[in-house]
């Protein structure tokens, strides 16, 4: 996996047995987890006991580490020997490398379980975006405009119903015939996406 130099040195740290022993690193490990799968942003999601007597700095550092390394994992469908071989690289113990992938298990046994809170990263992590109940659409015709006499070109008028929270909610754009079809393309990439990962 490719990792900047900052999530590689956060995640040497998290390695190093001095700054993180087995109960503190397992507890990192799996708040890092926790903190991905939450529907709501918890402020205090370092706050675990074990976690206590770390340098915030650092902690604060090793858990963007954590949390990147875990979303690069999710995102590439990473098996354990991919995994185990990049945490090897980055100086992790036998131990701690089998402590994550086990934590790691246990959150996302498969990328259709992952795939629900992340879905639109239009919403910040770990907020559920809104769903989408029904889409109506008009063609229309821009006549002229400004500046020239006669356009006569078509276009969609497209309004996407939606809810969030109970509350709904609609989105209306506008696109040309060839962003539309982009548009449908692209959507029907991700519903072909969608249905191989819940096949896994």
């Amino acid at each position: 996996m490719e990792l900047s130099e900052s999530v590689q040195r956060g995640l040497q740290a998290l390695a190093d047995a001095s700054s993180f022993d087995q109960s503190s690193f397992q507890a990192l490990i799996d708040v890092s987890h926790r903190s991905l799968l939450s529907s709501h942003g918890d402020p205090a999601v370092l706050d675990h006991p074990e976690l206590k007597q770390i340098d915030q700095i650092l902690l604060k550092q090793v858990h963007t580490a954590a949390t990147t390394f875990i979303l690069e994992a999710v995102k590439q469908n990473a098996d354990k020997s991919t995994i185990s071989s990049s945490l090897e690289e980055l100086t992790f113990s036998a131990e701690k490398i089998e402590i994550f992938y086990s934590i790691y298990q246990v959150h996302f046994n498969s990328p259709a379980h992952f795939l629900t809170p992340f879905l639109s990263f239009s919403s910040s992590i770990g907020r559920r975006p809104a769903q989408i109940n029904d889409i109506s659409w008009r063609l229309q015709y821009h006549m002229k405009n400004g500046q020239v006499d006669k356009v006569n070109e078509p276009f969609y008028s497209i309004s996407l119903n939606s809810e969030k929270d109970g509350c709904s909610e609609d989105m209306n754009f506008t696109c040309t015939m060839e962003q539309l079809q982009d548009l449908v393309g692209k959507l029907k990439d991700a519903a072909k996406s969608v249905e191989k990962a819940s096949q896994m």
